[in-house]
């Protein structure tokens, strides 16, 4: 027995125009998934201010499916079997993001990265090259819009934040081509995050596939403790 309940995703979380961002929905179901680490496949796009549907299987899967039942978005439990890298220093992240903003960087209004957001509107995260590292690394001190009642960021929040910096380490070290999109996650969050509190972003890709490429991303606090984890799948659209 399948149970189904309405929403929408609202027309400011989104990562490409009019497309709703994927760690968004993928924390949305991680919340619902009932276990540590969960897998999310992105099967197809979902639009924001669109109706969709959450349903909970009796298999244990928790999916959003169109209201026409056409499979969006699948969420199970899964294994972590990644090894993070070590989170770089507060102040080398803090230096990144500063390096990154003063080049040419293209303003957008993406829930993740976007710098024409409002702080509670989007997440003001801005992972940018570490010299020398072959990785993004980003200082970051979420806004309290984005958090609960209680001053703690929701899975939603934390998933989101798990999704854009590894697109951008993929476009940066794996040379990604453009109109990528994320494929699949695969994450943990091991304790909980607050509004207010700093954290380090850092993300590195594992390998490359032909059009596939395989990232990791990890948040730490700003004394390298992991709090989340994540093993991403991004794919290059085939060309003509």
């Amino acid at each position: 027995m399948t149970r189904a309940e309405a929403l929408t995703i609202p027309a400011h979380i989104h990562g490409y125009p009019e497309i709703a961002f994927g760690g968004y929905l993928a924390g949305l179901l991680a919340a619902q998934a009932d276990a540590d680490t969960v897998r999310v496949d992105f099967r197809r796009a979902v639009t924001v201010d669109t109706p969709i549907l959450l349903s909970r299987p009796d298999d244990g899967r928790v999916s959003f499916t169109a209201t026409d039942d056409t499979l969006l978005v699948e969420a199970a439990p899964a294994a972590l079997t990644l090894d993070p890298r070590p989170a770089p220093s507060w102040t080398a992240a803090k230096s990144a993001v500063a390096l990154g903003l003063s080049g040419d960087r293209t303003v957008t209004d993406c829930y993740g990265c976007g710098l024409a957001c409002e702080p509670g509107r989007g997440l003001l995260l801005f992972p940018s090259e570490l010299p020398g590292e072959q990785m993004m690394a980003a200082a970051w001190t979420p806004a309290a819009g984005l958090a609960d009642e209680t001053g703690e960021l929701p899975p939603e929040v934390v998933w989101s934040a798990l999704d854009c910096p590894g697109g951008r380490a993929a476009f940066v070290f794996s040379r990604m081509g453009s109109g990528a999109f994320t494929a699949a996650m695969t994450s943990q969050q091991l304790r909980p995050m607050y509004a207010g509190a700093d954290y380090i972003s850092h993300a590195w890709v594992v390998a490359r596939d032909g059009r596939k490429h395989t990232v990791g991303v990890a948040l730490s606090t700003a004394d390298g403790e992991l709090c989340a984890l994540s093993e991403g799948l991004w794919i290059e659209p085939r060309r003509g």
